[in-house]
Order: C-alpha cells, then structure tokens, then sequence
C-alpha cells in the first residue's frame, strides 16, 4: 500500500472478504465483493451495507454558526429545527461548486455537522477556515475520528432497527438521532445514495467495524463502489467531479431547489441569480440511447450534423431498468426533453434523445 493512500477503519475487514480493492478519492476502497449487478439488485430488492468511512466530518459551533453556516451554503439552515438534515452546496464567488455536502442540524444550540466528500475533506476544511473571517465560530475537521456505514435498501429499516435495538418507524427521511455505543456518541440518519430507504450510521472507527460484522452476520450483503455509483446514478443523484464541479454550477446540474436565492446572502448567490435569469450555457440532461452500447464519461454529445455540443459525464447499461442512459452536460439550447442526440461511442454514433434525469422511480420513505 502507497504511503499516501489511506484506508479505512474497515479495511481490514474488505481484504479479508476478498473484495476487488481500488484508490477512489485518496483512499483503498472496495469497489465490489461478488458482483457490481449482484450487489446493485440486493439494495433495489433486500439490503446492502457500504463502508462509508471515508467521508468527512467537519463540526461547526459557536453564537455565529447559524449565520456562518448559511454564508458559506446554498440551502437556508435558518429553517431548520434540531435533528434535521438539508442537502446543498459550497460554492465558490463565481458559482463553481466547491463540494456537495448534507448539514445536520445538531441536538444543541448553535451547532452543526457538515458531511463532506472524502476527496474534498481538506479543501473544504480550508474553505471554510478561509471565510471564517468575523464570525464567531469554532471548525473542527473531526474526520478521522468516525467511521460511517450505510444501509439500504427495502429491509434496512427492520435490520438496522434491530442492530441497534432502536425503534426507527418514526424517523423521518433526513432526520437523525443521536443514541449511545460503547459509551461514545453515534449518529443515525435516515439518508442515503441510492434511491432506496436506508440509513447512514457514524460512530467511533472501533464501534464501526462490529456494526459491520453484526450487519453482515444479520444476512445484510456487503457492497462495493461499484454498484454505489450505478445506484446513485439510476437514481439521478449528482457525483462531485462528474456532475458537480468547479466548472459546474448546481444551475448548470438542475439543482437550483436546493439554493435559495432569497435568502439574504451565500457565497456564490449573485452568480447563481445570473446563470438563473439568463437560463445558463449549458445544462446536464440524462439521454437514452436506443441500443445496447454503454456511453461512457467523456464521450461526445452531437447533433444529426455531427457537431460536438455536450459530453458525457456517467453512463450505464442500466442494471434495473436494463435500457444504456446517461448524465451529459449539453449547450442549453439542446436540452428539452424529447431533443434528439448522438453519443459519438468510439468510431460509431448511436441515436438518443433527452429523458428525465430521474430515471429510476426512488422508493424513500418520508
């Protein structure tokens, strides 16, 4: 193992399964353990478990946090009640996205988790130190002190309610409680990324690896990066880097509902208002393609006349819906739904058109 790739408090327990083991974001991660379609059908039908701990977690506290939180996040935290979660962005003054990231609302006044991307930890953590400036506030990258699994799918409310004998019928999607292992903290919310009902556990890296076993005894199937992304992306859900970045504004994504404009002030707001009011350059869409082949990321976007307006940034044969989709980010002038479109896949063009970027009906409970 390469001195600069780190590992998770799991790691351990993926080798010995025999999963197939990947750098992703800094970190030796599973990508899968039997098969990418196996563990995809088992979270759309049953459960399935991912090592999550390479996410981060990052404490915001202090008389400012509420105002600071809202001056560096698009989603208004303001209206938020203890125990609830929001989903949202950073962006930077130009209305690049900085990272995509959940803030809990903690059980406590003037205090907030932020859940970051593993592969943005330290630059959001130097983002936020950055525009700290006149608030009141304490930051603490707490990352490497949590472990986080995820568990989805149909059955995942009855397992891990009876994994951590806690009742979690009441809990509402995006909200978590806090409950007690070993006598340190945990957390358990009702979110995810994957489409299905499921729940993301945080708690001490030791805790962790016996919440994994206790899962994985209990008949729960161990998943890989793999089948995360074909879940995600079924499901129509942005992966920072492909839908998200520095060059793609949540405009540009379709994710405007989650950036509020009226509130009185965020990083990046004024941008955001611009791209909205003159409808933006380009937009992401999801095609469909009429045949089997599978477009890749990075792959060209074209019009009848072969001329590139897009590129691809996912694509799938899709294990549940069995039809070859993708995310692409278009020149907006092509981006209606029904807008007929080429995939250019290596030397052959294959015919699609615009489709929903939902394309599998998600299963929440809310």
């Amino acid at each position: 193992m390469e001195n600069n790739i780190k590992t998770t408090c799991l790691h351990g327990e993926h080798l010995a399964l025999g999963a197939k083991m990947s750098p992703f974001a800094g970190f030796d991660m599973p990508i899968q353990y039997s098969s990418i379609t196996e563990e995809h059908l088992a979270v759309r039908q049953k459960a399935g478990i991912f090592d999550v701990s390479h996410m981060g977690e990052i404490f915001v506290n202090g008389p400012d946090a509420e105002k600071f939180v809202n001056h560096i996040f698009t989603n208004n935290v303001s209206v938020m009640e203890e125990g609830q979660i929001l989903y949202g962005m950073m962006l930077y003054p130009d209305g690049g996205t900085v990272d995509d990231l959940l803030v809990y609302k903690e059980y406590a006044p003037d205090a907030f988790l932020l859940v970051v991307n593993a592969a943005n930890i330290d630059k959001d953590y130097d983002w936020m130190l950055q525009n700290a400036e006149g608030f009141e506030v304490g930051i603490l990258n707490d990352s490497d002190n949590w472990g986080q699994v995820a568990v989805q799918g149909p059955e995942s409310e009855a397992v891990v309610g009876k994994i951590l004998n806690l009742d979690l019928s009441g809990l509402s999607f995006y909200h978590f409680v806090d409950f007690s292992l070993y006598g340190k903290r945990a957390i358990v919310s009702r979110t995810g990324y994957t489409g299905e009902d499921g729940f993301e556990i945080y708690a001490t890296p030791e805790a962790t690896v016996d919440l994994w076993k206790a899962f994985l005894a209990a008949g729960v199937l161990p998943c890989g990066l793999g089948c995360r992304d074909t879940l995600r992306f079924e499901a129509g859900l942005p992966l920072y880097g492909d839908e998200l970045s520095a060059e793609i504004s949540p405009v540009m994504a379709g994710l405007s509902m989650f950036c509020k404009l009226d509130k009185e002030e965020f990083i990046g707001r004024d941008a955001l208002a611009s791209q909205k009011a003159d409808g933006g350059a380009r937009k992401l869409v999801g095609i469909e393609i009429a045949d089997k082949a599978i477009p890749r990321a990075g792959y060209p976007v074209e019009i009848e006349d072969g001329t590139q307006v897009g590129t691809v940034t996912t694509g799938y044969h899709s294990i549940s819906l069995d039809r070859s989709i993708c995310f692409a980010l278009v020149d907006s002038a092509y981006s209606a739904l029904g807008t007929p479109l080429n995939i250019r896949i290596r030397h052959k063009v294959f015919p699609g058109e615009v489709v929903k970027k939902r394309f599998y009906q998600t299963n929440y409970k809310k």
